[in-house]
């Protein structure tokens, strides 16, 4: 796949780190002990002679280590020294390491007591003058070429490799011996070199590729996963060989294992939480006109929405970390971003198995679009969920307006299905679903009703054990005039005590800190779930006993939708009209040409302005008739969304009042609507934009 293909997915390969991470990471502890449990007598004393050990950092392994801003050890690493700090009462100062320097005898000789990001190497130990701690992160290596390569034992190949990857080195030359290898300063030299035809290859950590293969200038490369070639990053300590048995090679030996007792007491999760906040925080900032010019609409959607989901996550991180600053340390922080990272692992991973199915069928035509269907349900659902932070405010303060449209339960079923069935027997669960719908069209907010139920679902997922099972039962009955459909998730988990039960749909609430299989939740699901219940004309209730499993029932109301007006499409409403010309106005370039290029391949003719005084000149110069549908961004610099239609329909003109004004915008507040509204707008399309129903609109307006 050529880095265009690697940048067309380039977020979704970021989330196939944040969702990899975990399952790469070894097996730590799930309780503290105390420093005075879990250290000797010998490494107490040796804590407590309060010496600052110097740390050598490479400056190049971004996100991994890496020089930040305030010239100090930045990425995992430092994280993860500075919890060491906390459990063991170590002291370090951290000092860059030029990637050629990584030697024996410079280290020896600068006087480093450790050096971080090494490659374990179970040979480098200390016959060699090596000690190494275990690993704390695991990866894969990947080839970075100019085109695919296949790499066989006799081949001949050029390799550009970092001066200091020692491991990589030594199985480059146990398992390729006729490769020749090129030393180089850094990793991006590496790639110039790749990228310039001076080397054929590289072979690098995963994630430190990720990072540089963001730049524009290396588009045109191919990344090959080596899943025969895994690495692990652990900590060092050099001593003198002559002095194996001295005093100097005994402080080591203590510092190694203070740090390995360390290392073990930090949960899968912590350790999750600083390689997400590490990884988001130090993306590498490229423009996406490199990889848009050579990739269809349909993928470059994709790629948006993923980055769009990716900035949530973080803008949500960060919304909620400052919430809790004042009044709550850093434990609690680490708390919730280990919720977040478990809430969006499981779609994310999701992703990253469709991308990956992606690429291995480039050729197939139909498996790319059955993959790219299920990659946006997937991404929708991921779009709602990061928004669970806002959907608990607006639903508090009664400002969610939920929309009553025709819903196809039974197509909505069977995309819920679908959408978790690998995840349940991924986790060894029986799954199975019943629906019996006599009416499978009501009028109801089908994103918010499968928010309910994908939620339900991701619960009994984690809280059931393998070999148990979840049910899913769907029934409908008549009340009143209205079709109450009720859907029961039954699982054998190991349920919910009879006093949790009555707080279990308020915000934040948790029964336990570590559930089972060792994740955590946001606590905020069930109770925006009960509100949307509630909202929905219906109710969200639980009935579960300890070690018994839960049962929970959702109940919406809706009203019963015909067979006539279910059928009913806006081909067969717009006859034989001709096709309107559009008119867009938005002040963002990749936005635009997204919409124009969806709206050019559906037959429409378009033209595009920046900003809402365009708009107005345009329609201005324009034959009357000309344009048929505007599509308006309601924010733009200048003369906005607003004011550019309020003026537009006060022309003295025939086709003002009748041309069909759509709002444009991610702003979906109420307020914003009926502003939108009150300006003589026709109709409100919220961003990201949902293709099928813009179709569907404009379609409508050739009534």
């Amino acid at each position: 796949m050529k880095n265009g293909g690697w940048k067309k997915t380039a977020a979704v390969l970021l989330a196939a780190v944040l969702a990899g991470l975990c399952a790469g990471l070894p097996v730590y502890a799930k309780e503290a002990e105390s420093p005075k449990s879990l250290f000797t007598e010998e490494e107490l004393a040796y804590i407590a002679e309060g010496r600052t050990l110097k740390v050598g950092y490479v400056c190049d392994r971004i996100p991994v280590s890496f020089q930040g801003k305030d010239g100090s050890l930045a990425g995992i690493s430092r994280q993860i020294f500075d919890r060491i700090e906390q459990i063991s009462g170590l002291r370090f100062e951290y000092v860059p390491i030029p990637a050629g320097d990584i030697t024996y005898d410079y280290l020896l000789t600068k006087g480093f007591d450790l050096v971080t990001s090494v490659e374990y190497n179970k040979e480098n130990q200390a016959a060699r003058g090596i000690l190494m701690s275990d690993p704390y992160l695991s990866s894969r290596k990947v080839v970075v070429a100019k085109e695919a390569l296949r790499l066989e034992p006799d081949a001949h190949f050029t390799v550009a490799i970092s001066t200091g990857s020692q491991t990589i080195r030594k199985v480059i030359n146990d398992q390729y011996p006729n490769f020749k290898l090129v030393d180089y300063d850094s990793i991006e030299d590496c790639l110039d070199a790749v990228s310039k035809g001076e080397a054929d290859l590289l072979i690098q950590n995963q994630y430190v590729a990720e990072y540089w293969l963001y730049k524009p200038i290396y588009h045109d490369l191919v990344v090959i996963p080596m899943l025969e070639m895994q690495d692990q990053y652990c900590f060092s300590a050099v001593v003198p060989l002559e002095q194996d048995n001295g005093t100097d090679w005994r402080e080591k030996e203590l510092a190694i294992s203070i740090i390995n007792k360390s290392i073990a007491q930090m949960s899968n999760g912590e350790v999750a939480a600083y390689i997400i906040t590490s990884t988001l925080s130090n993306m590498y900032e490229y423009s996406v006109w490199d990889f848009l010019y050579q990739y269809r609409y349909s993928v470059i959607l994709l790629v948006t929405a993923a980055l769009l989901i990716t900035a949530l996550v973080y803008v949500s991180i960060l919304f909620r970390v400052r919430a809790i600053k004042a009044g709550a340390d850093a434990k609690a922080k680490g708390d919730f971003l280990s919720s977040m990272s478990h809430e969006i692992r499981t779609p994310l991973n999701g992703l990253v198995s469709l991308n990956y199915l992606m690429s291995q069928n480039v050729g197939d035509q139909e498996k790319i679009s059955d993959y790219l269907r299920q990659s946006s349900v997937v991404t929708q659902y991921l779009l709602f969920l990061v928004n669970n932070i806002l959907d608990m405010s607006m639903l508090q303060d009664g400002k969610m307006e939920l929309e009553k449209k025709p819903v196809n339960l039974r197509l909505l079923m069977d995309t819920m299905e679908s959408v978790e069935r690998r995840n349940m027997e991924d986790a060894g669960i029986d799954f199975r679903v019943k629906a019996a719908l006599p009416c499978p069209v009501v009028t109801g907010d089908a994103v918010r009703i499968q928010q309910v139920i994908l939620n339900l679902l991701e619960n009994a997922c984690k809280y059931t054990d393998r070999g148990g099972s979840v049910n899913v039962t769907a029934s409908q009955e008549e009340s009143g005039g209205k079709i109450l459909t009720r859907i029961e998730v039954a699982d054998t988990g190991r349920g919910i005590s009879e006093e949790f039960q009555k707080k279990i749909f308020k915000p934040f609430t948790q029964e336990r800190k570590t559930v089972s299989k060792g994740n955590q939740g946001t606590g905020l699901g069930l109770a925006i779930c009960a509100l949307l219940a509630e909202r929905m004309g219906g109710s969200l209730s639980v009935e579960s006993r300890p070690g018994e499993g839960s049962r929970f029932t959702f109940v919406f109301a809706g009203i019963r939708v015909s067979s006539e007006e279910e059928e009913e499409g806006p081909a067969e409403q717009a006859g034989g009209a001709e096709k309107p010309r559009i008119l867009i106005a938005e002040d963002n370039e990749l936005n635009a040409q997204i919409l124009m290029e969806v709206l050019e391949e559906e037959g429409y003719q378009v033209s595009h302005v920046e900003d809402g005084q365009k708009a107005l000149e345009a329609f201005a110069a324009s034959e009357p008739g000309e344009y048929g549908v505007i599509l308006m961004d309601l924010l733009m610099p200048g003369m906005n969304g607003f004011e550019a239609t309020k003026a537009i329909r006060a022309l003295e003109r025939p086709d003002a009042a009748a041309v069909r004004i759509f709002a444009s915008t991610a702003n979906t507040m109420q307020e914003d609507k009926e502003r939108a509204f009150a300006s003589g707008m026709d109709d409100f399309i919220e961003k990201p934009i949902n293709v099928k129903e813009l179709l569907k609109k404009i379609q409508l307006s050739r009534r």
